[in-house]
């Protein structure tokens, strides 16, 4: 095999989707190509060819991502794939590992991605830095608790999504800071967020809309599709899918959720993205009724230690040498003193003993604040040289509320 590497331009597109295709299994429907294509940035794609034969492709979505203590430039990973007759040759590996150099030499200092399959990515340094829920709710006999917060001067407002894209904006950058993992979205991710073609609806209906307002603006909103049906008794058995709901305050949050559950004709809500610190764990008056599943949501490269750390705020002081293992960036690798305070973190390379060790796949899973290192400590990730070193470190990083994307990409 011989194998080069150059970015995609836009004449390679038909091939790009036929590598996806066959990666993944499936076929894009067209307008769901068009949409790929219109968030795609072809400068900062990169195929694989193999005598001239396009083997493997990924790309990265140029990103605004809210992390501790602000927003930072994030790679964001997307569209990897390899065909299946090249597996285990290398191909992966030559993608992966030149788009890491790339990303440094733009400055970016952290990379995200969704992982297809959550073994792949570890071994180029990824680790799992947030976590979603599910919910799965029968309606009936479901009800908020009676300390579910209300606000009189709240209103709901039934919209057409198409017509209502600049409530959804508004609302959207008002969330935005609030949770690290967030990201700021274009005009063509919205666009891709609001289609609502036949093939969009997996057997439901077309995409609705509910906002929460009062006379100062709207303070939520709710997208989602309803697939109507009854029983073979003739019972209402339709099925609430929800795609995403915000809330800028606690009463708006609950008004929005109360007015999904209460729909008529439906006997269940299925929730699929949601953060794992949903305050509706704590809004339900019987929260079994959540029947809540759990899998990994965004995955975190820590790029260049050196910039990374210190473009996050702590939540509390720290000043701990660290070794990083990074056998995939070895600018990376070595050990790196952090210092943390009230004021701007620092990060340098230092030949003082460590007093911690971890691979670069731990720092990327506790980047965001919602991974514990002493949970890694005790699964044997993490080692620990200086007594009470790897706590000092975990809380310096923690942060709240937990990390959550909302929006694959």
């Amino acid at each position: 095999m011989s194998l080069t590497l150059r970015p995609m331009t836009e004449s390679d597109w038909s091939e790009w989707i036929a590598v996806d295709e066959e990666a993944f299994g499936n076929a894009f429907p067209p307008h769901r190509a068009d949409l790929f294509r219109n968030n795609t940035e072809f400068d900062r794609s990169l195929g694989a060819f193999d005598d001239g034969l396009l083997v493997g492709v990924t790309a990265v979505c140029s990103f605004t991502m809210t992390v501790p203590g602000g927003p930072i430039p994030v790679g964001g990973v997307t569209a990897v794939g390899v065909l299946p007759s090249h597996h285990r040759r290398g191909v992966l590996t030559a993608l992966m590992t030149r788009q890491l150099a790339d990303l440094r030499e733009r400055g970016e200092a952290v990379a995200a991605l969704y992982a297809s399959e959550a073994a792949i990515y570890g071994r180029f340094g990824y680790g799992r830095a947030a976590d979603t829920l599910f919910f799965d709710i029968p309606t009936r006999g479901t009800a908020l608790a009676r300390h579910a917060p209300a606000d009189p001067a709240l209103r709901l407002r039934i919209v057409r999504p198409a017509e209502a894209r600049e409530v959804f904006e508004k609302v959207f950058a008002a969330a935005l800071g609030s949770r690290p993992g967030l990201y700021a979205r274009t005009p063509a991710r919205w666009d891709a967020v609001l289609s609502d073609h036949e093939a969009d609806r997996n057997g439901a209906g077309p995409l609705r809309a509910v906002v929460a307002e009062d006379d100062g603006g709207p303070r939520g909103y709710a997208l989602f599709r309803i697939k109507a049906g009854f029983t073979e008794h003739d019972e209402p058995d339709g099925e609430l899918r929800l795609k995403e709901l915000f809330g800028l305050d606690p009463a708006a949050y609950a008004l929005l959720w109360r007015h999904l559950l209460e729909r008529d004709l439906v006997s269940r809500v299925r929730a699929w993205n949601r953060p794992a610190d949903d305050p509706l764990i704590h809004l339900l008056a019987e929260p079994r009724r959540l029947r809540a599943g759990w899998f990994d949501d965004l995955w975190i490269r820590i790029v260049d230690v050196e910039r990374a750390l210190p473009a996050r705020r702590y939540a509390a002081p720290a000043d701990v040498v660290v070794e990083v293992e990074d056998a995939v960036c070895p600018w990376n690798a070595g050990r790196w003193r952090l210092t943390a305070g009230t004021g701007a973190a620092r990060c340098a390379p230092t030949g003082e003993a460590a007093d911690l060790a971890l691979p670069v796949t731990a720092l990327g899973a506790a980047y965001l604040g919602g991974r514990s290192l002493t949970a890694l400590q005790a699964a044997g990730v993490v080692r620990e040289a200086r007594p009470g070193a790897v706590r000092e470190l975990s809380t310096a990083l923690s942060w709240e509320p937990a990390p959550w994307a909302g929006l694959v990409f």
